[in-house]
């Protein structure tokens, strides 16, 4: 079993600096792993009353009926996990406004090599570190699984991204979000929030932007870029033209769906 290794934060005693409005509906933030999940997780709790935040875990379609409480409309809770769509699944989160959040496939597979070898993830792949493998081979084995040990992209993407694009959710993309949150000043951020915000059935405050700096501080992300450790391989910040070709042999289409790119 995978294990993941990050600090605590502080965001919950950040929250009592705010005035905070109750929810009246459930929130679910789904997102692809590795696709800034933490980060958006933790400027919504910014928005939401340390009570009715469900922290038990990041819910997935293994551990999702042990979590059904999140999504009682009797009691609303804003949580979060990486759901794929199925008949279960679209029928538990049915009460709570579903936001979703993907990547552009091509960084995605850079950002899961960094994760995959760096100290934070232990698991069955541990043997992938310290030089085993060239970076191109490494970022190939992102693309294309490991067998009996990591999903392809195409797994991952078809179920926990472009399967919901069919269903009830609001979809945004982490580079709409990253940009946003660069320039909190501008009126294109202001209205990316009140978009995400009226998704999510929540107000923006006046203060939106206090709260936002304060929840997307990358020392309170313990899987952000700048915070992984123990990385050893040399792995590029752009994907390369050959790599780009095997993502788009082996899920053509996908991000042009998602919103990237020429079909």
């Amino acid at each position: 079993m995978a294990s993941i290794w990050v600090k605590s934060d502080n965001l919950d005693e950040a929250n009592g600096r705010f005035e905070q409005t109750r929810l009246e509906v459930p929130v679910f933030l789904n997102s692809v792993p590795k696709s800034g999940s933490h980060l958006l997780r933790n400027i919504m709790r910014m928005f939401v009353p340390v009570e009715q935040q469900y922290k038990a875990d990041f819910i997935q379609w293994a551990n999702m009926q042990q979590h059904l409480k999140a999504f009682d409309p009797a009691n609303p809770m804003l949580s979060w996990g990486h759901l794929f769509l199925a008949d279960a699944s679209a029928i538990e989160t049915a009460p709570a406004r579903r936001i979703l959040l993907y990547r552009d496939p091509y960084d995605w597979v850079l950002a899961r090599a960094r994760f995959f070898v760096s100290d934070q993830f232990s698991g069955n792949l541990d043997h992938i570190k310290g030089g085993k493998l060239s970076a191109d081979e490494l970022i190939t084995m992102m693309i294309f699984g490991l067998p009996g040990k990591a999903p392809s992209l195409r797994d991952i993407y078809e179920m926990n991204a472009a399967a919901w694009l069919g269903a009830r959710c609001y979809p945004i993309r982490f580079e709409d979000l990253r940009e946003a949150v660069g320039d909190l000043a501008s009126k294109r951020a202001e209205g990316f929030f009140e978009s995400l915000f009226d998704a999510s059935g929540l107000a923006l405050p006046e203060d939106w932007r206090e709260r936002v700096a304060v929840g997307s501080a990358p020392e309170n992300s313990g899987t952000a870029r700048e915070n992984l450790t123990g990385i050893g391989l040399d792995l590029p910040d752009e994907l390369s033209a050959r790599h780009k070709a095997l993502v788009d042999y082996h899920v053509p289409g996908l991000r042009h769906l998602l919103g990237y790119g020429e079909a």
